[in-house]
C-alpha cells in the first residue's frame, strides 16, 4: 500500500506559481531616430554595395513622409546637424523647410546616398504640402545634383527621385518641359547600365506621351529602346500596361491581350496595387470583347471595384442588342471618360452588330434584309446589306447574300474541327505557357561570383576542420583539438 499524498491548498499553489511579468509596450521611435536609422542603413548599403538596405529604407518611406508633414522642423534639424556649413546642398535644402537654429558641423564628409535621400525627403514634403511651384524650382537643383553622381548604390534612389520630378510636372500641367531632362536621363542610365533607372524613365516617357495623346511617339520609343529584363516587377507591369494601351489604340488586339495578361501577372499582389489591377482588368474586358470573345462571369465577381458599366457593356455585346448598347453607353459615359476608355468602348458597336448578325444567322435559314434592319435597329436596308456582306467576308457568319431579292441565306453549320480555330486556340495556349516559363526562368536568382567564392571558401574551411577533428580522434589528442 502506498501512502496518500497530502494535496496542498489551492490558494497556496496559486500563490506559489511564478507570475509572468507584464509585457512592456515598445517605445515609439522619434522622427529624428527614424531618419538617422535610415541614414545608417544607407551607410551599410554604400559600404557593402548591397541595395537591399536601400530597399528597406524605401519600404518605410510611406510612414516617414506622413510624419515629416506633421513635423517638418525635425527634418530641418536633422539636415542642419548632418550637413557641414560649407556643403553646397545645405542652404538649398534648409531654404525649403522651416527655419531652425542649431550648431552645424564645421567639417565632415556626407555620403552621396544620404545627400540624395535628404533631397528625396524634401521633395516629398513639398509635394505633400502642395507647394508645386517651389518643388519645381527645387527639382532643377536635384537634377543637377543627380548628374554629378555615378554610383550603383544610388540606382534605387534615382528611381524615386525621377518619379517625383515627373510627377511634379504632371500635376503642374507642363508635360512638354520635362521631356528633354527625361531623354537625357534615359541616355545616361543606358550608358551606365543602370537598369532600374532605365526602366523607370522609359515608363515616365511613355506615360508622358500617352497623357498628351502622342501615340506614334510612344510607339517609336518602344521600338527604339530595350526595356531591361531584370527590372523590378512593378516597373515591368507598368511597362506592359503602357504597351497594351498603345497596341489597343493601334488596333493590334492580339498583342495587346498578351500585354494585359503579362501586366496582371507581373503586378504586385498587395493592397497598394488594387487600383492598377482594376485598370488592367477593365482594359482586359474591353480587349476580349474587341477580339470577339466574351469574358467569364468570375472576372466581374473576383475583382474589386466598380465593374458594373463594363458588365452591362458585355451583356449588350453578348446579346447583340444595339439599342441596349446605346443606352449603356449614354448612361455610363462619364465613367468611361474618367477611365479613359470611352473611345475603346465606342468601337464595340461593330462587335454588337456582328454578334446580332451571328445570332440571326443561327436562328434563320433565310431572312430578308429589312427584317435584319428592324431587329438590329440599323439605319437603312442599304447599310444593312453592307454590314452583312462585310460579316460574310470577315468569316463572322457562313451565309450568302442575294442582292436582287434582298435576303440573306445561311449555309449549313460546318464542323469546327475542320477549320483552323482549334489550331489557333492551341497555339495561343502554347505561346502563353512558353512566355510564363521564360519569365519564371528570368526571375530566378543565382548567387553572384563573389558569393560563390565565399561559399566555396567556407565549405573548404569546414572540411579542413572536419579532417582535423578526425585526425585528432585517431591520434588520441581530442582534448588538445577542442582547446
Amino acid at each position: 500500500m502506498t501512502a496518500d499524498v497530502d494535496m496542498a491548498d489551492a490558494s497556496v499553489v496559486a500563490a506559489s506559481k511564478v507570475q509572468d511579468p507584464p509585457k512592456e509596450e515598445p517605445t515609439p521611435v522619434s522622427l529624428t531616430e527614424e531618419i538617422e536609422l535610415a541614414f545608417g542603413l544607407l551607410q551599410k548599403a554604400a559600404a557593402n554595395f548591397d541595395n537591399r538596405y536601400v530597399s528597406k529604407v524605401h519600404r518605410d518611406l510611406g510612414g516617414l513622409r506622413r510624419r515629416i508633414v506633421e513635423d517638418p522642423n525635425t527634418l530641418a534639424l536633422v539636415i542642419a546637424k548632418t550637413l557641414p556649413v560649407e556643403h553646397p546642398s545645405r542652404n538649398t535644402l534648409l531654404s525649403q523647410l522651416p527655419k531652425t537654429q542649431v550648431d552645424a558641423p564645421t567639417s565632415g564628409d556626407v555620403l552621396p546616398e544620404i545627400n540624395v535621400f535628404m533631397h528625396l525627403l524634401v521633395q516629398l514634403y513639398l509635394l505633400d504640402t502642395h507647394e508645386l511651384d517651389r518643388l519645381d524650382e527645387f527639382n532643377k537643383h536635384v537634377i543637377a545634383l543627380l548628374a554629378s553622381y555615378n554610383r550603383r548604390t544610388l540606382d534605387f534612389a534615382l528611381v524615386k527621385v525621377w518619379f517625383y520630378v515627373a510627377r511634379t510636372h504632371e500635376l503642374r500641367g507642363d508635360l512638354y518641359l520635362i521631356r528633354p531632362a527625361l531623354l537625357a536621363a534615359l541616355r545616361t542610365a543606358t550608358l551606365r547600365h543602370d537598369d532600374e533607372t532605365t526602366a523607370m524613365v522609359i515608363n515616365l516617357l511613355l506615360r508622358n506621351y500617352l497623357l498628351t495623346h502622342e501615340i506614334s511617339q510612344a510607339a517609336n520609343l518602344c521600338e527604339k529602346v530595350v526595356f531591361p529584363t531584370n527590372a523590378a516587377n512593378a516597373l515591368t507591369a507598368r511597362y506592359y500596361y503602357y504597351l497594351l494601351r498603345i497596341n489597343t489604340i493601334q488596333l493590334d488586339y492580339s498583342q495587346a491581350h498578351e500585354c494585359v495578361v503579362a501586366a496582371i501577372r507581373k503586378a504586385p499582389q498587395t493592397q497598394l496595387a488594387t487600383g492598377f489591377l482594376q485598370a488592367a482588368t477593365k482594359l482586359n474586358i474591353i480587349i476580349e470583347l474587341l477580339m470577339g470573345d466574351i469574358p467569364e462571369l468570375k472576372v466581374f465577381k473576383s475583382t474589386s471595384g466598380n465593374l458594373e458599366p463594363y458588365f452591362q457593356v458585355t451583356k449588350a455585346v453578348r446579346l447583340g442588342d444595339l439599342k441596349l448598347f446605346g443606352e449603356v453607353l449614354n448612361k455610363y459615359e462619364a465613367v468611361f471618360v474618367k477611365d479613359d476608355n470611352f473611345t475603346l468602348v465606342s468601337r464595340l458597336r461593330q462587335n454588337v452588330i456582328k454578334t446580332g448578325i451571328r445570332v440571326i444567322s443561327l436562328s434563320y435559314s433565310k431572312i430578308s434584309l429589312r427584317d435584319i434592319c428592324i431587329k438590329l435597329h440599323l439605319d437603312s436596308e442599304e447599310a444593312t446589306e453592307y454590314i452583312v456582306s462585310k460579316a460574310i467576308r470577315d468569316g463572322v457568319i457562313e451565309a450568302s447574300l442575294n442582292h436582287e431579292q434582298s435576303y440573306m441565306k445561311s449555309k449549313e453549320l460546318l464542323d469546327v474541327y475542320s477549320t483552323k480555330l482549334p489550331q489557333e486556340d492551341f497555339d495561343q495556349r502554347i505561346r502563353f505557357c512558353l512566355s510564363l516559363h521564360n519569365d519564371s526562368v528570368k526571375a530566378m536568382r543565382y548567387p553572384s561570383d563573389d558569393s560563390k567564392t565565399e561559399l566555396a571558401k567556407n565549405n573548404l574551411e569546414s572540411r579542413d576542420d572536419e579532417m582535423g577533428l578526425l585526425q585528432a580522434i585517431e591520434d588520441g589528442d581530442l582534448d588538445d583539438f577542442m582547446e
